[in-house]
């Protein structure tokens, strides 16, 4: 495991995830190195950096191995909390920036899928996720979807579906359409965007028809960055149990997925925000390789 840590990114060897049988695998090992890059023109000051980037200890049948953040500031000062929603978040502070910046992160995630159920949530848990949010508050269309498939569909995990296959109907997958701060509604009139907007506006339909959810953000296999989904919360015995569905996708998520964090929408888990004192704009970009280092089937 240590090497797995140290050792160069391009010389992980990965698993090639185009040949898993995903619903026969039992246990996987995923391996992720991903890096933010911020440049500015010149120096900045009282930098105050967040990031949401690696999932806590346990999730589900997820189990954290190992994680690692490394900061290019050698003054950089790093402290970690849980927030409200289970997160693990971490804090960067930096005095001053000559120019360039750098987060490095790697991690390892074991999920061992027949040891584990779904979470569950308890009752007193889920109004939060029944009600609204400036990103997910319902419009007229939103709320008529939402009465025309409840009246056709009765159970809550087969509405839930059902909700999942409209969004992924609705909607076409598109860069520049959206940004991470376009509400629901409006990213449902345009009709195009991006995995955040696919999830927005099942979150918005899931809380009118009455079923709390709430979003996920995380990593799928073969995609160059973060991704979204959505857990919605399903009633039964003694609390909810979160039933994941990925709407961009049109499917239930499998273990090719990572949760690293879940809220109310996209402003509660956020990947990197912050904030810095200087008369410009820096350049961001950030570069991903992940995949398995480990698989075992159940047969």
């Amino acid at each position: 495991m240590h090497e797995l840590m140290t050792g160069a990114a391009s010389q992980i060897a990965l698993i090639n995830h185009h040949e898993v049988e995903w619903s026969e695998v039992r246990e996987t090992r995923y391996w992720m190195h991903q890096r933010f890059e911020y440049r500015y023109p010149g120096a900045i000051r009282d930098l105050r950096q967040r990031l949401v980037v690696f999932p806590p200890e346990r999730y589900g049948d997820q189990h954290v191995r190992a994680y690692d953040l490394r900061v290019s500031a050698p003054d950089a000062v790093t402290s970690a909390i849980t927030d409200a929603f289970g997160n693990r978040v971490f804090t960067v502070a930096i005095p001053e920036v000559a120019g360039d910046l750098a987060f490095e992160m790697r991690l390892v995630v074991e999920r061992d899928v027949s040891a584990v159920a779904w979470p569950t949530v308890a009752a007193g848990e889920v109004a939060r996720y029944l009600t609204p949010t400036p990103l997910t508050t319902a419009d007229a269309r939103i709320i008529d979807t939402a009465r025309h498939l409840v009246r056709r569909h009765a159970g809550e995990e087969e509405l839930a579906d059902a909700i999942s296959t409209w969004v992924y109907g609705a909607m076409r997958y598109g860069y520049g359409a959206t940004t991470v701060s376009t509400p629901a509604a409006e990213a449902l009139a345009i009709g195009k965007g991006l995995c955040q907007d696919y999830a927005h506006i099942m979150l918005a339909i899931c809380r009118s028809a009455g079923i709390p959810a709430r979003y996920v953000s995380g990593h799928m296999l073969g995609e160059g960055g973060s991704h979204a989904w959505v857990e919605a919360l399903i009633s039964g015995p003694g609390g909810y149990r979160a039933v994941a569905f990925d709407p961009t996708n049109h499917r239930r998520i499998t273990p090719a997925y990572i949760t690293v964090a879940i809220g109310r929408d996209y402003g509660d888990v956020s990947p990197t925000s912050g904030s810095y004192r200087a008369p410009y704009q820096g350049q961001f970009s950030a570069s991903k390789r992940a995949g398995l280092t480990h698989l075992a089937y159940r047969r």
